[in-house]
């Protein structure tokens, strides 16, 4: 087996669980704390597993040699719990790709430390391809899950800064919203709205 995978794996699977418990950590910090009280606010992968986006599409992605991308099953989280809505909601649906850029961002100094104190070590080539995914893949899953699509982040963010009248609208895209991902993806159009973006960051943070 390539053994980049074996390194990305378990960057993915960290990348993704600390997603969710960004999640749960900030409901709970708003009153709710069900992610806790259903064993979810935890960093053992077991609890995290979704078998589609932890498994399947990993595996999909090292045998057609695409970038590792992946997502954990959601953290539960009940709005009606929250104190200071919306914006409780907001910051809830916000601390998952926060936690991804915060990632990518430790990666960049990682980056610049290597560049600087080890430039000559024989483990610093490793590294710096390591590091390098952990930005590029931490990005990723920020911009994915910041698009203003129903499930993702990006739509509870949307639905907590629209008029209520406009979010309530807006809410009844929501079973439509799969089918729109699935559409971007069959596409291609999802790469023309993701990555340019992950690129332009990637050049800030790098």
């Amino acid at each position: 087996m390539n053994q980049s995978f074996l390194v990305q794996l378990p960057l993915l699977f960290f990348s993704i669980i600390l997603h969710e418990y960004a999640h749960g950590a900030v409901a709970e910090k708003y009153g709710d704390d069900t992610a806790r009280l259903m064993g979810r606010l935890t960093f053992n992968p077991i609890a995290h597993i979704d078998p589609m986006g932890t498994i399947v599409l990993p595996l999909i992605c090292f045998l057609t040699n695409v970038p590792m991308f992946g997502w954990a099953k959601p953290v539960p989280v009940n709005p009606a719990r929250l104190e200071q809505r919306p914006m409780s909601l907001i910051l809830v649906a916000a601390a998952g790709p926060v936690s991804n850029i915060f990632l990518a961002c430790l990666a960049s100094a990682g980056l610049w430390a290597l560049a600087r104190l080890a430039p000559g070590s024989e483990v610093t080539p490793v590294l710096m391809k390591l590091f390098h995914f952990a930005v590029i893949m931490n990005l990723y899953l920020a911009v994915f899950n910041l698009l203003p699509i129903h499930p993702l982040d990006g739509s509870k963010v949307l639905a907590g800064l629209l008029p209520p009248r406009w979010s309530y609208t807006y809410e009844g895209l929501a079973p439509y919203g799969f089918m729109i991902i699935m559409i971007l993806m069959m596409t291609g159009l999802f790469g023309y709205i993701v990555t340019p973006v992950v690129y332009w960051l990637y050049k800030f943070l790098v």
